[in-house]
């Protein structure tokens, strides 16, 4: 007699990294509440900040480090579905995708409201665009060939920090600049390719870890979070190596912690990506095989994170020039943006607004976003389009 055995389907997601993504981008949009709505200070400058500024500004740091890696891992996971030559092509697709949405869609549309490209910032899309296009090319070799490959950059990339070369290749690669010389229309490097792309292909790397048993996994990511933070502690105490800013005694103990705590982003240094990875990798070690309702906005959204990405720039703009038109009858400084420094709008005089309503904004935003976020995430578990992935 013929039996019929029938396999469970090949899940490629895995919830608790979709629980982590989904935080931290609901994280990022209070970062991006506070570049439209700060009183035009840098939170993280200790001659003018306040300790609550600060971990505003703070906490959001890991956005950045946690997307980058955990789409490293997603691409590991996709090999579920995907062999290597789809996936190669699928990267490929994917980041020159990205890209174009930096340059056109996101500037455009998203932060600036106009389309006359006075001021163009490469910024977190841009990076994780060529990541996923040089990841394309590594998903060929082992997977170990590609994990050290990316901590050897990350590792080592601050012995060029005192390197300093007038080359546009130079810019876009270690040191965040400006690339262009015409007045007219700037470009500006913010999120350079050294270590973003070997944080990338160490989200790789870690992908493997989803192979193992439950029990060996955990295990291993309460190592690694637990050594990735002791590093951080010993290479910062050091105060040689890791950072192009050595922390100082401050004129108290909270702000002499706060300098400590004070790494690089700019390119995102050692100790930068020290401090973030590891209470994230801590992260998806406390939620791996865990799933409770407190959980389920965080998963929905980390289910369809460019989709929600794409989303919260433009809204967060909208309300911006609405506040701003209805307290100075007019909002033409939210269309404009002369520099790097006044990125993403020009701020009107007296512009500015405390934490506590800043707060407010991010929670009305995420609110906002959370039922278009389950509607989208709904779509892509129904439909077949594989043009679906690319959002």
């Amino acid at each position: 007699m013929a039996t019929t055995v029938l396999a469970a389907p090949v899940r490629s997601r895995i919830e608790s990294v979709d629980i982590v993504r989904g935080f931290i981008m609901i994280v990022m949009a209070l970062d991006h509440v506070r570049d439209y709505f700060n009183p035009g200070f840098n939170p993280t400058n200790l001659d003018h900040t306040t300790i609550a500024w600060f971990f505003t500004r703070w906490i959001t740091h890991y956005c950045a480090p946690v997307f980058f890696l955990l789409t490293g891992t997603g691409a590991y996971l996709s090999l579920k579905k995907k062999s290597k030559r789809e996936l190669s092509r699928f990267l490929l697709t994917r980041g020159l995708w990205l890209i174009f949405l930096e340059v056109v869609v996101v500037r455009c549309l998203g932060w600036q409201f106009n389309f006359n490209y006075h001021l163009t910032l490469l910024m977190v899309l841009w990076a994780l665009g060529c990541a996923m296009i040089v990841l394309s090319g590594l998903v060929y070799f082992p997977a170990w060939a590609v994990t050290t490959f990316g901590v050897a950059m990350i590792a080592l990339h601050n012995l060029f920090d005192n390197v300093s070369w007038d080359n546009p290749v130079w810019t876009i690669l270690h040191s965040p600049g400006m690339l262009t010389t015409n007045q007219n229309h700037k470009v500006f490097v913010f999120y350079v390719l050294i270590p973003w792309v070997g944080v990338t292909a160490a989200g790789y790397g870690l992908g493997q870890i989803y192979d193992w048993r439950s029990e060996r996994r955990r295990a291993f990511l309460w190592k690694l979070g637990v050594g990735l933070i002791a590093a951080f502690v010993v290479i910062r105490e050091i105060n040689i190596y890791g950072d192009p800013s050595r922390w100082t005694v401050q004129k108290s103990v909270a702000f002499t912690v706060l300098s400590f705590l004070n790494a690089s982003k700019y390119p995102p240094s050692l100790l930068y990506l020290l401090m973030t990875i590891g209470p994230a990798v801590m992260f998806l070690w406390a939620v791996d095989g865990r799933n409770p309702k407190v959980f389920g906005p965080a998963l929905t959204v980390g289910r369809v994170p460019m989709f929600y990405y794409l989303l919260h720039i433009p809204l967060i703009h909208v309300v911006a020039v609405v506040v701003c038109y209805a307290r100075y009858g007019t909002a033409h400084w939210m269309f404009e943006s002369d520099s790097p420094r006044n990125f993403p709008v020009n701020t009107p005089p007296g512009w500015g607004y405390s934490l506590p309503i800043i707060y407010l904004i991010w929670f009305c935003v995420v609110l906002a976003l959370y039922p278009l976020c389950r509607w989208y995430a709904g779509l892509k578990t129904r439909s077949k389009n594989g043009l679906l992935s690319y959002i």
